[in-house]
């Protein structure tokens, strides 16, 4: 599917469309959540006929599906739990994703494993690595990747110049894979729509339908407008994540999976700081420590602690930086500084409760289950695996319709942009010269929209001021920031600086310094007048300045009570889980 096919857009018109269909039509299943699993359940369902409508109370991909390390991976510690079939599974996913769902937004990634141990340690991990890339074929499964290879501490210093030498004895070589986290969300929406989805951000389930004990549909409040209106289905989803308990909530009772948060943060850093050509994965006393190469950036993280503050905001406190810090200086010949830092993001990880009190040794497993007639709730799982849990939803949707349904498809579904992108990136100097843009700018663009480039050069052809880079971002064009709206869903500032684009941990000013010609841009679009356009980048300024005082505080409390001090631009009034 390409943009001549006609992919669906997410822009103010059709999201104004879709609310007017949600309140028009009775569908056949009504998914509350606009992360990647509940995006991945819009799009199984679309693509296997029933008709759909999906709410979203804030921005597409805001909470953990924004801020994840960003790697599509088996996970190298589930081997050490013998689980082998998570990261079998996980293994064939990422495959997929890398050859034929979303080329465009899925890349392989190299990381090097320092070895600290003279003996044992370099044929414990090589059998380990060995059985990984194993695991990734099978059952007509082309891994996608190169496969390990052992180097000696001087081959492994030519790859990674940064290493401190004492800090290691060796090194083994392995592949795994990177993906625009927020990006392949908006990516599979627009995929789903054009399905036949109804999507909407900003749209809150306050309340379910019930015809007795039966679930019949949801009580919808537009946040933009204040308006409510019922959507009436046959069956609900309810992929909220960290927010499972509080939805369900809404229907009465804890339910059948209770989920706990736990926190993971990451630190950005310029690409400069670090001197290698290869990520780095390092372990730790709890999990693992990764530093992945990210553009021009390096993404150093995470850590696994416990969360039980707010859900919307998570804070990343004093401690938590010095944490990444400190691991990831024991291997650097340079150390790492706070001022080093450009960018940092916390994300809340949906972990099944009930096994073990460390969140680092929570399932990663996920759990379908029908609490009520009609309703479905999915939770747990990781973002490699998100296709597999969609499908497992869907399934139990389809038990819960009264007619037939096919089954999921969804493997042989190219996301919006994928089709053509190869062919396209052979051509990207040709590209260049026809748009007039730096080949080096076509290869940006075609990383992050694949096929849909074109929709993009339309938009500079249209209007050539667009062809220019922001002014303090400059990685990013300015038509990039209009697509965001028009075609992405992005309904304010904080939604383009933040999750359609990276600026706001890719620069060290945060955002700040494009805050204001961002707005002047998506005021067209989104038809802002200029007081409109004042309160966005005022929102804007207070969370960064909030974000920054948190990361000041040495606990998550204070952390929690700095950060929540700059509220949403657009309120949300989130249920209480019962206890």
């Amino acid at each position: 599917m390409t943009a001549r096919m006609g992919t669906a857009r997410l822009g103010p018109a059709e999201r104004s469309a879709a609310l007017a269909q949600m309140a028009g039509q009775e569908f056949d299943v009504v998914v509350v959540g606009g992360g990647v699993v509940g995006a991945g359940v819009a799009l199984d369902a679309a693509t296997r006929g029933l008709s759909v409508a999906l709410v979203e109370v804030r921005d597409y991909a805001s909470g953990t599906s924004s801020r994840s390390s960003k790697l599509i991976h088996g996970g190298l510690r589930y081997l050490e739990q013998l689980n082998f079939d998570l990261v079998r599974e996980a293994l064939q996913e990422r495959s997929l994703l890398l050859q034929r769902i979303a080329p465009h937004l899925v890349r392989p990634v190299p990381f090097l494993f320092p070895l600290t141990h003279h003996t044992w340690e370099r044929p414990y991990v090589g059998a380990g690595l060995a059985l990984y890339d194993t695991l990734g074929f099978g059952f007509g499964f082309i891994r996608g990747v190169p496969g390990h290879r052992h180097l000696s501490r001087r081959r492994a210093l030519r790859v990674a110049p940064a290493l401190r030498r004492s800090a290691f004895t060796g090194a083994v070589q392995y592949w795994d894979a990177q993906v625009d986290d927020a990006r392949y969300v908006v990516t599979m929406l627009r995929t789903a729509a054009t399905y036949g989805a109804q999507v909407a951000s900003r749209s809150q389930a306050v309340g379910f339908l019930r015809e007795g004990e039966r679930v019949t549909g949801v009580r919808v409040r537009d946040l933009e407008t204040g308006t409510e209106f019922d959507v009436r289905a046959r069956q609900v989803v309810n992929a909220t994540g960290v927010w499972t308990d509080e939805i369900q909530a809404l229907v009465g009772g804890r339910g059948q999976i209770h989920v706990k948060a736990s926190k993971g943060v990451h630190l950005l850093v310029p690409r400069d700081r670090i001197h290698s050509y290869s990520g780095i994965i390092l372990r730790t006393e709890k999990s693992v420590l990764f530093v992945i190469p990210w553009g021009r950036h390096w993404i150093i993280g995470t850590t696994d602690t416990e969360w039980t503050l707010g859900k919307a905001h998570p804070a990343a406190s004093r401690s938590d930086i010095d944490y990444v810090l400190d691991h990831v200086n024991a291997v650097l010949s340079v150390p790492l500084t706070r001022d080093d830092v450009e960018g940092v993001y916390a994300g809340l990880r949906p972990l099944l409760a009930g096994e073990s009190d460390e969140t680092s040794k929570l399932s990663r497993e996920h759990v379908v289950a029908h609490p009520v007639p009609g309703l479905v709730m999915i939770a747990g799982g990781k973002y490699t695996t998100y296709r597999v849990m969609a499908k497992d939803a869907v399934d139990a949707v389809a038990h819960g319709l009264d007619y037939r349904v096919p089954p999921s498809c969804t493997h042989q579904v190219p996301l919006a942009g994928a089709e053509g992108y190869q062919a396209l990136w052979n051509s990207r100097h040709r590209l260049a010269v026809s748009s007039r843009l730096h080949v080096a700018r076509i290869e940006h663009l075609l990383q992050r929209y694949g096929s849909l480039i074109d929709e993009i050069l339309v938009l500079i052809e249209n209007d050539p001021s667009l062809g220019r880079p922001l002014t303090g971002a400059e990685d990013y064009l300015r038509a990039e920031v209009v697509y965001a709206a028009t075609h992405e869903g992005a309904r304010h500032l904080n939604d383009v600086l933040t999750r359609r684009t990276h600026i706001s941990i890719e620069t060290f000013h945060r955002g700040l310094a494009v805050a204001q010609e961002a707005a002047e841009l998506l005021a067209g679009p989104l038809g802002w007048d200029d007081e409109q356009v004042k309160r966005e980048v005022e929102h804007y300024t207070k969370r960064v300045e909030a974000e920054r005082a948190s990361q000041e505080q040495d606990t998550d409390q204070e952390a929690d009570a700095v950060r929540m001090g700059a509220p949403d631009i657009v309120p949300v009034d989130v249920p209480t889980a019962t206890p």
